[in-house]
């Protein structure tokens, strides 16, 4: 391969582009409801997103969604406080991402098996919780 930086992996962020700042801004901030999140934390998280898509690499976007995969896992096992809805969105956003890194060249599919597997079990558990968000 050429020193050129691969851009394909690009084709697969419109999504979590549009879902993740808010979302994620929640999630760090520990909100109920995502409504709740500070505007100044949801402008943090969307500029980093932008810089990420911008000027990052797959590499560190993967890192990136690692994060919220994290940020996920710990609302869905119950170590976390957080809005579950706002979770559970993410966590379906990155799922899908990262089944359609299997379509692209590179090793981002291989890297993300243990994200997938912990995503699959974090909506389980999301979609099973109260619709009041009682165990939030």
């Amino acid at each position: 391969m050429s020193g050129r930086r691969s851009l394909v992996w690009l084709g697969l962020t419109p999504e979590p582009e549009r879902e993740l700042p808010v979302t994620v801004a929640a999630l760090r901030t520990a909100v109920r409801r995502a409504a709740d999140a500070p505007e100044a934390a949801t402008r943090a998280e969307r500029r980093r997103v932008e810089r990420l898509v911008m000027h990052g690499t797959q590499r560190g976007w993967l890192r990136y969604l690692a994060e919220v995969t994290g940020l996920v896992t710990a609302v869905a096992g119950g170590t976390r406080p957080g809005d579950r809805q706002a979770a559970l969105l993410a966590a379906e956003v990155v799922l899908d991402h990262h089944r359609m890194l299997i379509g692209l060249p590179g090793p981002g599919y291989g890297r993300t098996a243990a994200d997938r597997t912990a995503l699959e079990s974090a909506v389980r558990a999301l979609r099973a919780a109260p619709p009041d968000g009682d165990r939030g």
